[in-house]
C-alpha cells in the first residue's frame, strides 16, 4: 500500500512540474490583476461616452459645440472601437461642412485617417491623408498630420515585407518624421515619440532607449502614452537581445493598454510571443485569446491576421501538451483505481463508527442545547428576581416610612380635633380642616416615590432619552426629578401596565394618561409597538 502511494505522489508531482508555468514576476500578477478587471475599466470609458453622446445629441441646435462634443467622443472611440469612431468622424466632417470651416473640416479628415491606419486601410488611409491641406491645421495638429504619414508609410513597409518597396517606404516615414519634428514642441511627449520612432527607424537604438526614461519622466503622461512609448522601446530592447528588458516593458505597456480600454494594441500579442518563447504556455495561450479579442473588438484587421498566425502555433503547441497529459494521466489512472478501492474498503469500516459518532453527537449536542437553554433561562429568571427583591425592599422601605409619617400626622390632627369639638371651638376645626393641603401632600408622595426609583433606577433618564431624537429628549429643572411623563414610564417599568391603576396613583383622568403615552411615543425614534419593551429592558442597578 505504501509503495502503490508513493508511485502515485511521484506521478502526480511530474505532471505538475510539467503544467507549471514559468516564475510569475510582480508586473505579470499586476497584468493578470488588471485582466481580472478589464470589464471594471472598459465600462468608465463607456459610461465617459454615454454623458458625452447625451450633451452631443442636447447640442444639436449648436453645431460648433456639438463638433467640440463629438471630437471629444472620437477621442474616446478611437483606440477602442473603430466602427465608432468612424462614425463620429463621418459627424465631425459634416458638422464642419455645415459651420464652413476648412479647418474644422481637414482636422475632421485628419481623424478619419487616424482610425483607418489603425483598422489596417492602408489605401484608404492614404486617400484620405493626400487629399488633407495642412495649411488649413494648427500647429499641433500639422504634427500629428506629418507623424501619422510617417508611421503610415513606416507600418506599410512593415506590412509588405518587401525588399524592393520597404527601403522607399522607410525613406519616406523618415521624411515625414523630420517635418513632424519641426512642428512639436520642445521637450514635450510629441517631440520625443518622434525622435523615438526615427531612433527605431535609424538603428539608433541605445537613443532610443535613452528617450523612453525621458518620456517617463514627463509630468502628467497619460497610460496610453505610456502604453505606446513602452511597446516601442520593448522592440528596441528585443533589437538589442535584451529579452528580459523587452518583456518588462511590453508588461508595462500591456498593463496600461487594459486600465486605458485601449483595444487597439500590440503589447499582448507580443506578450503571449515573448510568453511562447520562454515556454510559458499557459500565459501565452491566455494573452493571445486576449489580443485576438481586442482586435476583433475594434476591427483591426492587419492585426486579426498576425494574430492568427500565432494564434494557431501557440494552440497547436497547447493540444500537444494536453495530449501528453492525458498519456501521463493514463499511468496513474490505474494506480489510482487501485488507492481509491483500498480507501473504498478503509471507508466501509468506518461509516459504521463514524454514524455511531454523529449519533452521539447529536444528543450530545442536542442535550448540550437544552442546558444551555435553561441556563439562560434561569440567568434571566435570577436577574428578574433580584431585580423584584431589590424593589420591593426600597419600596417597601419607603412606604414604612411614609405611612408612619402619615398616620403621626393623622394622630396630631385627631387629637386636635378632639379637643377643639371638645370646647366647642367649631371655627377652629373649620380653620384646621381648611389648612389640609391635599395636593401638597400628593406632590410630596410623588416626589419620594421619584426619588426612590431613581436610586433603583439611576440610568432611567439617559436610557429614555436615548429613545428620542435631541429635539424632543426630557431636560428637567434641577429641583425636579420625574416629570409627569417619566413617572407613567415609570411604572410601566415597574411591572405597572394598567393605564387605570396609573390614573389612580398619579391622580389623572384615565384619558389623560393615554394622551401623556401616545404623545410620548409618536416623539421617539423607536416603533411604537416596541416602545414600552424597550421601557422594560432599562436595568436596575
Amino acid at each position: 500500500m505504501k509503495a502503490l502511494l508513493f508511485v502515485c505522489i511521484l506521478l502526480f508531482s511530474v505532471q505538475i512540474g510539467r503544467a507549471q508555468p514559468a516564475t510569475a514576476t510582480p508586473l505579470l500578477r499586476d497584468l493578470q490583476t488588471a485582466l481580472a478587471r478589464k470589464h471594471t475599466y472598459d465600462r468608465q470609458r463607456q459610461q465617459r461616452i454615454a454623458v458625452l453622446t447625451a450633451a452631443f445629441r442636447a447640442s444639436q441646435r449648436q453645431p460648433q459645440a456639438q463638433f467640440e462634443l463629438g471630437l471629444r467622443i472620437y477621442e474616446e472611440y478611437k483606440a477602442f472601437q473603430y466602427d465608432s469612431a468612424f462614425v463620429y468622424s463621418q459627424q465631425l466632417t459634416r458638422l464642419a461642412r455645415q459651420l464652413n470651416r476648412p479647418e474644422k473640416a481637414e482636422l475632421a479628415r485628419l481623424k478619419l485617417a487616424f482610425i483607418l491606419l489603425s483598422a489596417g486601410m492602408f489605401k484608404e488611409t492614404f486617400e484620405e491623408l493626400d487629399h488633407i491641406r495642412p495649411a488649413y491645421l494648427s500647429r499641433a495638429d500639422k504634427q500629428d498630420f506629418y507623424f501619422l504619414q510617417a508611421r503610415a508609410y513606416s507600418d506599410l513597409g512593415d506590412f509588405n515585407h518587401d525588399q524592393v518597396y520597404r527601403p522607399a517606404y522607410h525613406a519616406q516615414a523618415l521624411a515625414y518624421a523630420d517635418t513632424a519634428l519641426q512642428f512639436s514642441p520642445p521637450g514635450s511627449y510629441a517631440q520625443l515619440a518622434v525622435q523615438q520612432f526615427k531612433a527605431l527607424k535609424t538603428g539608433q537604438l541605445a537613443q532610443g532607449a535613452t528617450l523612453y526614461r525621458q518620456i517617463r519622466q514627463l509630468p502628467h503622461l497619460t497610460r496610453h502614452q505610456l502604453a505606446v512609448s513602452a511597446s516601442t522601446t520593448a522592440y528596441i530592447y528585443s533589437q538589442l537581445r535584451q529579452e528580459n528588458q523587452a518583456f518588462e516593458l511590453l508588461l508595462v505597456s500591456a498593463i496600461a493598454d487594459v486600465q486605458s480600454a485601449t483595444k487597439e494594441t500590440v503589447a499582448l500579442f507580443q506578450l503571449s510571443e515573448h510568453c511562447y518563447r520562454r515556454g510559458d504556455l499557459e500565459n501565452a495561450y491566455i494573452f493571445i485569446k486576449e489580443a485576438r479579442a481586442q482586435a476583433t473588438f475594434y476591427k483591426a484587421r492587419q492585426r486579426q491576421l498576425a494574430i492568427s498566425h500565432i494564434s494557431s502555433i501557440i494552440e497547436g503547441q497547447k493540444i500537444s501538451i494536453i495530449e501528453q497529459q492525458r498519456r501521463s494521466l493514463r499511468l496513474y489512472a490505474g494506480a489510482v483505481t487501485l488507492l481509491a478501492a483500498a480507501v473504498f474498503g478503509f471507508i466501509l469500516l468506518i461509516f459504521k463508527q463514524l454514524r455511531r459518532l454523529q449519533k452521539a453527537g447529536r444528543l450530545i449536542s442536542a442535550t448540550n442545547q437544552a442546558l444551555e437553554e435553561r441556563n439562560q433561562a434561569l440567568g434571566r429568571l435570577n436577574t428578574g428576581l433580584h431585580e423584584a427583591n431589590q424593589i420591593k425592599q426600597e419600596y417597601i422601605g419607603y412606604y414604612f416610612h411614609n405611612n408612619s409619617q402619615l398616620l403621626d400626622r393623622l394622630e396630631t390632627l385627631k387629637n386636635a380635633l378632639d379637643t377643639q369639638l371638645g370646647s366647642k371651638q367649631y371655627g377652629a376645626v373649620q380653620r384646621l380642616v381648611s389648612g389640609l393641603n391635599i395636593r401638597q401632600q400628593r406632590q410630596e408622595l410623588l416626589r419620594g416615590f421619584d426619588a426612590v426609583f431613581l436610586r433603583l433606577f439611576p440610568q432611567f433618564i439617559p436610557q429614555f432619552n436615548a429613545l428620542f431624537g435631541p429635539e424632543h429628549q426630557f431636560r428637567l429643572p434641577n429641583d425636579q426629578l420625574l416629570s409627569t411623563e417619566l413617572r407613567i414610564f415609570a411604572l410601566i417599568r415597574l411591572g405597572i401596565t394598567d393605564s387605570e391603576q396609573i390614573s389612580r396613583m398619579l391622580g389623572y383622568s384615565i384619558n389623560t394618561i393615554y394622551t401623556y403615552k401616545t404623545r410620548v411615543k409618536n416623539r421617539s425614534v423607536v416603533p411604537n409597538e416596541e416602545f414600552e419593551a424597550r421601557i422594560m429592558a432599562i436595568e436596575a442597578v
